[in-house]
């Protein structure tokens, strides 16, 4: 085997050796040329300093003397030193008595000398002769060339690098040849004879001569008994390979019956999977048939209950006794009820689909809750207390879903006040830094611990006897439950059965606009009802707060002697026969049903009776009123209106009678003028000849649906500015994309709502009814 000879062992060593040698030479080199160069250095300061020396006492006599020649002379005889190239005599009046100079000597090794011992050296010491030291008689000044002492120094330093370079070259070659013959030689022997050893016989490898006692032959050793176990090995996996032949054999028989089940099972395991797919694919039709079937189901369910809402609204607004008042409100209330069961139904399907979005926008959390207990309040059974208690630093914004937060507060309240026929429902809200916490707390019938496991899974109750004696589909804890885990909010409950239970729900509404104080009041106070009522609570809430002077008395208590400018109470017939006696004015909170008559309310003037629950806003101006002994407003005062050029003009685009008659109707209330065109084309044909401000396009209709009137009309130049409000009993969340698609500005879904439709109006009206 033929081994490079920069590779060999032999020539790596012998290079690192000559290395060394050769830094170290180089070192030891630089060291005496070191040496050399300071000796030359001190050397000419010695030379000169001897030769200005003996020509001092010669020149002191000339100088002495004024003897001009022989100061020529002297100075040409200092001239011929070769380091000497000018020399001066200066008389004691400071003039030359004589000089002399030369050119120095020109090398292309000068520069180095230069370098070394500076180009020239001046030297200048004073003249005096023995018999008068103290004399000055003048200077003796020399130029001196560095180059006759630098270029000897050059020499004698390049003459020692070469001394060096070559001992180092000369050691190279000997070590080379030596570790060649010592090392390299025997090794590759070594090596030749292993490549060309046959691993079937047992024949050792020969030791190099003279190397039984070295490394090399410790090497061979080593080889040699790694051979006789390499040999050994060999047998043993040539034994090892016979056996494994045959159990090879045996596998392949044992494979070939596990590859013929295996087939089987593989031919099952593929009529599973298309049986599969299969399942699979009618459980997508299935889903995306309960989708469509919902779609249809909400357009067809809230198309009939938009016209038996709006016709009620309609009709509650009209002149009626109280008996026929009080039926269309239960009407009203029972289709209030049916539209949140749909809406209950829709949503959880959203869940189970993932198309539930939130919104996150600035709203009245405090006014939100006020007015979702006031709407639920007509569900209160007649023994029950229903309050409203609003932290008084709650932020008078924050930011959230308004709807979802509706919808949780809606079906809590709406469940409290389903299970509780006496005592009281408490809907508190409060306040921290970053998380609101709603508490709805009720002393209703309660949850049994067997049944608090199942409450919050959908299409299920306590108890079968508590959905026949209180009715309800089960959905709205289920929804509720949902709703807060997808608000990153927690809700929890406490319950005993018999006593009543307390659901807490925990939502992150960060604040928008921090709590605005009201304008501070002044007057004393007489709140008259129990320690134990709500209304207690709610005015030792606000009240002090207010800056008024509160104080509570229990009822039947007496006045005497108690000065008050406000009397507040919950029990309209303790204040029969007060009258004379109590002249502050009487401000009533009780349940709808609960009012005075006519004939007693002006007996008790001045009175104010106000709805439980009672809101922070309506407390305030009822307040205000009485302090203020302001009479409430007549009626026809608040229906004037004043005259205005024109009023805004609303096209309709419905098909359907009874939708038509409950938004014209609705449009009338709000002082608007409505157009009516039962399809898109009869619209767009309205268009080209009368105003119109704004439409509010059905979606379904026959001839020239909502989508295709809304494209034509943004395609048309003249109207793209004109809004146009989508109505539609689809609300699933791809209806409200496809009706921006087609260019419609927003989106109001089916049943109609006057508060919702107003709220619509006033965004892209902002003016109002009336043009400006």
């Amino acid at each position: 085997m033929n081994i490079a000879p920069t590779n060999r062992l032999s020539y790596k060593q012998a290079s690192l050796a000559v290395l060394a040698a050769f830094v170290l030479g180089t070192l030891l080199s630089l060291a005496k040329i070191s040496l050399d160069y300071a000796s030359q250095s001190a050397s000419i300061e010695r030379e000169i300093n001897s030769l200005q020396q003996i020509s001092l006492n010669p020149a002191a006599r000339i100088a002495y003397n004024i003897d001009a020649e022989l100061a020529q002379e002297l100075l040409l005889g200092l001239l011929r030193s070769p380091a000497v190239i000018g020399a001066e005599i200066v008389g004691s009046d400071q003039r030359p008595l004589a000089a002399v100079s030369r050119p120095a000597m020109n090398s292309e090794y000068r520069v180095f000398s230069d370098m070394l011992f500076k180009p020239r050296r001046y030297f200048e010491a004073p003249l005096s002769i023995a018999h008068a030291p103290d004399e000055a008689l003048g200077f003796l000044r020399l130029e001196i060339d560095t180059y006759a002492f630098g270029s000897a120094f050059l020499e004698r330093s390049g003459l020692t690098l070469l001394t060096g370079f070559a001992s180092s070259l000369l050691l190279a070659l000997l070590l080379l040849v030596v570790f060649n013959r010592m090392l390299t030689r025997p090794l590759i022997g070594i090596i030749q004879r292993l490549s060309e050893h046959n691993p079937n016989e047992s024949r050792p490898l020969p030791c190099p001569p003279r190397h039984e006692s070295d490394e090399i032959g410790i090497l061979v050793q080593a080889i040699n008994q790694l051979l006789r176990k390499t040999g050994q090995e060999i047998e043993q996996r040539r034994e090892a390979e016979n056996r494994l032949t045959e159990y090879l054999g045996e596998l392949e028989n044992m494979v070939s019956a596990r590859t013929a089940e295996l087939e089987a099972a593989n031919a099952r395991l593929t009529q599973s999977n298309r049986d599969l797919e299969a399942a699979r694919s009618t459980a997508l039709e299935m889903a995306q048939a309960r989708s469509a079937f919902l779609a249809n189901m909400s357009h067809e369910i809230r198309t009939p209950l938009n016209g038996l809402l709006g016709m009620l609204s309609l009709s509650l607004d009209g002149p009626l006794s109280n008996e026929q008042r009080q039926q269309l409100s239960v009407a009203h209330a029972s289709g209030k009820v049916l539209v949140r069961l749909l809406n209950d139904v829709l949503d959880l399907s959203k869940f189970e689909s993932g198309q539930m979005e939130l919104e996150r926008i600035p709203f009245d959390l405090g006014a939100l809750i006020e007015d979702a207990t006031a709407l639920l309040s007509q569900s209160a059974a007649p023994g029950v207390e229903l309050t409203c208690l609003i932290d008084p630093g709650l932020p008078t914004q924050v930011i959230g879903d308004p709807t979802r937060v509706r919808q949780i507060a809606s079906n809590l309240i709406s469940n409290a006040l389903k299970f509780t026929r006496f005592g009281r429902v408490d809907v508190c809200l409060q306040a921290s830094s970053e998380n609101v916490r709603l508490v709805i707390r009720d002393t209703g019938i309660g949850i049994s611990r067997e049944a608090q496991t199942r409450i919050f899974q959908p299409f299920a109750q306590a108890t079968a006897n508590i959905t026949r004696q209180y009715g309800g589909t089960g959905l709205g804890l289920a929804l509720t439950r949902k709703l807060c885990e997808a608000m990153q909010g927690q809700l929890t409950f406490f319950s005993k059965e018999g006593l009543g239970s307390t659901f807490t729900v925990e939502l992150p509404l960060p604040c928008h606009t921090p709590a605005t104080p009201r304008v501070p009041l002044h007057g004393r106070v007489i709140g008259m009802t129990p320690g134990s009522s709500g209304l207690a609570q709610l005015l030792e809430m606000h009240l002090p707060g207010w800056g008024l002077e509160y104080r509570r008395l229990d009822i039947g208590s007496g006045l005497a002697g108690v000065g008050t400018d406000l009397l507040i109470t919950d029990c309209p017939q303790c204040l029969l026969g007060m009258r004379p006696a109590v002249s502050a004015p009487f401000l009533v909170v009780a349940a709808y049903g609960s009012f005075l008559p006519r004939e007693e309310t002006h007996a008790l003037a001045p009175l104010q009776q106000l709805a439980r629950p009672l809101s922070r806003a309506a407390l305030y101006q009822a307040v205000v009123r009485a302090l203020q002994a302001v009479e409430e407003p007549q009626p026809a005062a608040l229906e004037a209106v004043q005259a205005t050029p024109r009023q805004r003009q609303v096209l309709l685009v419905e098909d359907n009678p009874v939708n038509q008659m409950v938004a014209k109707g609705m449009l009338a209330k709000l002082g608007y003028e409505v157009a009516i065109a039962p399809h898109g084309a009869e619209a767009l044909s309205y268009l080209e000849h009368g105003p119109v401000d704004l439409i509010l396009m059905d979606c379904n209709m026959p001839v020239m649906d909502g989508y295709e009137t809304s494209r034509r009309i943004r395609q048309d130049g003249r109207w793209s500015e004109l809004p146009i409000i989508a109505l539609t009993a689809n609300v699933l969340p791809e209806e409200r994309e496809r009706c921006r698609t087609a260019g419609m500005n927003d989106y109001l879904a089916k049943p109609l709502r006057r508060e919702d439709l107003a709220n619509m109006l006033h965004t892209w009206l902002p003016g109002g009814a009336n043009a400006t």
